[in-house]
């Protein structure tokens, strides 16, 4: 299962693989999924969402990039074309991306009531999800590095949790999300990330370079990956240490997932990612995101 997993172009160690912890989820045993959060840094919850709703949303998504060349039909397929024309459609990248993130089958997911209610269900009081959404496509040989969320959404609450959810089936051959078990209590690069400079207009470069496979054995602990299915949801802590895997995927097959943070209601939301045009980290808006460029074009560090 876990022969040939990579992350960054390097292989992962096999025997340093491991699954992330299933819980199921109940309101009857909210109690102990937090417990849960607070020891793990994150809450691995299956099937917890509509598949249906998943996979409309993810149809949604494809059909936007199939508009600009870059997906092909069927597009429940969801293979790229290895083209764009994005460029000659959208003149502003970042006002396309942002009607793609906030098409209504993608926030019926992310931001609707299903999910508001486990969120809240976990935050034990009403919950609020930010408004700038993170939808994140990758294609074959593309991953995310491994990073901590707390310096991108530092201000505001500080309990605030990042909801990921995959669009679609993500096996461990299309890149999945991947984090650092025990990374919560990794005190020396939680330091290292909460030096950001918060006022900055530029994204903050916090990424952990170094080999994962050196960095599990150098501390004693396990990478946590799994397959995932439609329906899926992993909620995490700003203080877990997380990427993706490697999109290895023969067939060219995209790779979707989005993101959002959640907080209490009660507490002051960061204004950069909220409102009907919320500004982000860089106050590029949509702009600034990977997702925002096109499939063709070299990723940003982030």
């Amino acid at each position: 299962m876990w022969h040939d997993c990579q992350m960054q172009g390097r292989t992962l160690s096999p025997d340093l693989l491991a699954s992330f912890r299933e819980m199921p989820f109940s309101t009857a045993a909210a109690a102990t999924m937090r417990s849960q959060l607070a020891t793990d840094g994150y809450l691995f919850l299956r099937g917890v969402l509509d598949a249906d709703d998943v996979r409309a949303a993810r149809q949604e998504v494809l059909g936007r990039l199939f508009e600009v060349g870059e997906a092909q039909s069927p597009l429940e397929d969801g293979i790229y074309t290895g083209t764009s024309q994005r460029r000659d459609c959208c003149p502003d990248l970042g006002e396309f991306w942002q009607s793609v993130s906030e098409g209504p089958g993608l926030r019926l997911v992310s931001h609707g009531a299903r999910t508001r209610e486990i969120m809240s269900t976990i935050l034990d009081e009403p919950a609020h999800p930010h408004d700038y959404l993170f939808l994140r496509p990758a294609i074959t040989g593309r991953s995310t590095h491994l990073h901590y969320d707390h310096p991108f959404f530092a201000r505001g609450s500080d309990r605030i949790y990042t909801a990921w959810t995959p669009l679609g089936d993500i096996p461990l051959s299309d890149g999945p999300l991947m984090a650092v078990e025990s990374s919560t209590t990794f005190d020396d690069l939680l330091a290292q990330a909460q030096t950001v400079d918060y006022q900055s207009n530029d994204t903050p470069l916090v990424q952990i370079m170094e080999d994962p496979t050196l960095l599990a054995q150098q501390r004693n602990t396990r990478l946590l990956t799994a397959n995932f299915r439609a329906g899926d949801l992993i909620i995490f802590s700003m203080n877990l240490l997380h990427g993706s895997l490697d999109n290895r995927s023969e067939s060219g097959r995209i790779r979707l997932s989005c993101d959002v943070r959640w907080q209490p209601l009660a507490d002051p939301i960061d204004p950069r990612y909220c409102g009907p045009n919320p500004k982000g980290t860089t106050g590029a808006g949509y702009g600034e995101l990977n997702g925002a460029k096109p499939l063709n074009e070299p990723w940003h560090q982030r």
